[in-house]
């Protein structure tokens, strides 16, 4: 069992649910990304999503692009996102590190040697945007000899049968796009998210977090009644834009995400 399945089954069994915040390594500093994961860890997160910095984030919106270009203009590689996750874990065993991105980066390496250098470093699953579920069995073979979790994504036009593809295979857990489109976009409907959700929470093996959309307590509240989880990318990424400084962004970290903890907490438990 590894990190991931730990805090799930820990979760379950406090009828908790999950609450995990989204940064791109590099961004808002190189120096802030240590910080602000524990700052993160410190304030209630239970995962924390680790974005891979890249080139073309087409799943991505405004907010994450630009941080994705600031964090490679400074310098964050796979290879420094690697690093920081060893400096995080000098301090922190506990907390579990997916990391997200996109495709290429772990084709250039190579399924095993990725997953082998990814577990190495402390990682504990990886999601890539762009990996068609038909075409994730090669990385699903890398991956998982090491202990590593593919993190699938699926979405509200996902097709039923494909839901079914996805729910066999996912591990750690499953990751629910809440509406098509981009991230940090401003039309969710919790209402009809949470029915899907449910339908496919009854499908799937592993827990089923949801996300695009969250940005404070209150959309967190309304997603996480349907879900087994939560995830809150860019409006905490816009919260820390520009606090270079690493105590600086670690405190707005902590205080943009201590009200969301609280008010997960407030729900009925699951």
């Amino acid at each position: 069992m590894n990190r991931i399945d730990a805090r799930f089954a820990e979760l379950s069994a406090r009828g908790r649910k999950a609450l995990v915040p989204f940064i791109t390594a590099g961004d808002p500093s190189l120096d802030a990304t240590v910080p602000v994961m524990h700052a993160l860890a410190a304030a209630g997160a239970d995962v924390i999503e680790l974005g891979v910095p890249f080139s073309d984030p087409m799943a991505d919106g405004p907010t994450i692009q630009r941080s994705s270009e600031r964090a490679l203009a400074a310098g964050a590689s796979l290879d420094w996102v690697f690093e920081t996750v060893r400096r995080f874990r000098e301090t922190d065993q506990a907390t579990p590190v997916v990391l997200m991105g996109y495709l290429n980066p772990v084709e250039i390496r190579g399924a095993d040697r990725y997953a082998r250098q990814a577990v190495a470093a402390g990682i504990d699953g990886t999601l890539l945007v762009d990996l068609p579920p038909e075409e994730a069995q090669e990385f699903r073979d890398g991956f998982s000899p090491h202990g590593l979790a593919l993190v699938l994504l699926a979405a509200p036009t996902t097709s039923p049968d494909r839901i079914a593809s996805l729910c066999a295979q996912a591990s750690g857990y499953l990751y629910y796009v809440s509406y098509s489109g981009v991230t940090g976009a401003d039309h969710l409907d919790t209402g009809s998210a949470n029915d899907r959700l449910k339908l496919v929470r009854e499908h799937s093996r592993v827990p089923v977090v949801a996300g695009f959309g969250i940005k404070d307590a209150a959309s967190a509240v309304a997603m996480a009644r349907g879900a087994d989880g939560v995830v809150v990318g860019s409006a905490l990424v816009s919260a820390i834009a520009g606090s270079a400084d690493p105590d600086q962004a670690a405190s707005r970290a902590r205080a943009f995400l201590e009200p969301l903890r609280s008010g997960l907490d407030g729900l009925p438990a699951a």
